[in-house]
């Protein structure tokens, strides 16, 4: 099991905020888990018994909208916290969660994050930060989908990819995301974004190698986010 204490990952999070010794007691409460690409973590209307730590991986947070589809609001990746709204408000999960590659995660428990909450305030401002950061992130995202063409949001989820993946050796995007995947997230119809990604590679902003997408002139991919 590994040691919370040794975990670099929680630097990345409200748990940061935890002393030694709430880091050696949270070791013995908490679980890992291995999530498959395509797992659903949890699912939209689930009562939340605690929060995910995600170690290594990327997962989906989706909603259904009222055709049916799957809408992804929001990629959560290594060192962020999965369901810390739902265990202080104890409503169940408005989203659900489906990892988009294999992913190591840490599950603590309800108990122990309100005890942290109660005990420490340090941890307790970290988590409102968290939330409010959330809060923000919900808020530019109605509103790049309000006032942004469709262009210009695929501009910025591709410049986001990048952001929170990182690129290979090739310089292709770590996070490989289906095209459907891709126009999920930029609120659009799968065609209408792999067309679009065609004039942008025409536009000699990005790079396309099957599923693989590469990034070669972020300066105008920026200027076209804006």
């Amino acid at each position: 099991m590994s040691k919370c204490e040794q975990c670099i990952v929680r630097e990345l999070s409200s748990l940061k905020a935890l002393s030694k010794e709430e880091l050696i007691h949270l070791s013995h409460c908490k679980d890992n888990y291995n999530i498959k690409k395509g797992d659903v973590i949890f699912n939209e209307g689930d009562l939340m018994n605690g929060v995910y730590c995600i170690k290594e991986g990327t997962c989906k947070l989706v909603k259904m909208n009222s055709n049916g589809k799957d809408t992804i609001l929001k990629l959560i990746t290594k060192g962020d916290l999965l369901g810390q709204t739902s265990i202080l408000t104890e409503d169940k999960a408005s989203l659900t969660a489906v990892a988009v590659e294999d992913m190591t995660v840490c599950f603590i428990p309800k108990s122990e994050i309100l005890g942290f909450i109660n005990t420490n305030n340090k941890f307790s401002l970290e988590v409102t930060k968290d939330m409010c950061n959330r809060l923000k992130d919900a808020n530019d995202f109605a509103a790049n989908h309000t006032h942004k063409t469709v262009k210009e949001r695929l501009a910025l989820t591709l410049l986001n990819i990048d952001k929170l993946s990182g690129v290979d050796n090739e310089g292709y995007l770590n996070l490989q995301l289906t095209r459907d995947e891709i126009a999920s997230m930029v609120g659009t119809a799968t065609e209408s974004g792999i067309r679009l990604l065609a004039e942008l590679k025409k536009l000699g902003y990005i790079e396309l190698k099957g599923k693989k997408i590469k990034i070669i002139n972020t300066a105008e991919l920026n200027k076209l986010a804006q």
